[in-house]
C-alpha cells in the first residue's frame, strides 16, 4: 500500500533555508542535496516505518529519517506520511 505524502509549510520552509544555506557555497550542491531530501521523502511512501521514532517525541507515529547531516521529521497517519521538518543535526528539535 502506497501511502500519500504531504509537506507541511514549516517543512518546506525548512527545505528552502537548508537550499538557501547550501547554496552560498554551490549551486550544483544544493540542487543535489535538495534533491536526496526530496527522494527519501518520496521513498518513505512504500516503507513509512522505517524510520526511527524520534526520542524528543515518544509517539511511534513520529519518525525520522536521516539525510546527510539533517534529519527529516515525518508523522504517520491512516494512509498519509506528513512531512513535518528537516533539521539540521546540531540543532534543537522543535517542537510542532
Amino acid at each position: 500500500m502506497a501511502f500519500e505524502l504531504t509537506w507541511s509549510s514549516a517543512a518546506s520552509e525548512d527545505l528552502a533555508e537548508f537550499h538557501a544555506f547550501i547554496l552560498r557555497d554551490s549551486l550544483m550542491y544544493a540542487v543535489g542535496c535538495v534533491q536526496r531530501v526530496i527522494n527519501k521523502a518520496e521513498s518513505l511512501a512504500e516503507m513509512p516505518e522505517r524510520g526511527r521514532v524520534v526520542p524528543e517525541y515518544a509517539d511511534p507515529a513520529v519518525r525520522e529519517v536521516i539525510v546527510g547531516n539533517y534529519g527529516l521529521v515525518y508523522r504517520i497517519w491512516a494512509d498519509i506520511i506528513g512531512i513535518v521538518g528537516v533539521i539540521h543535526g546540531a540543532r534543537v528539535m522543535p517542537i510542532r
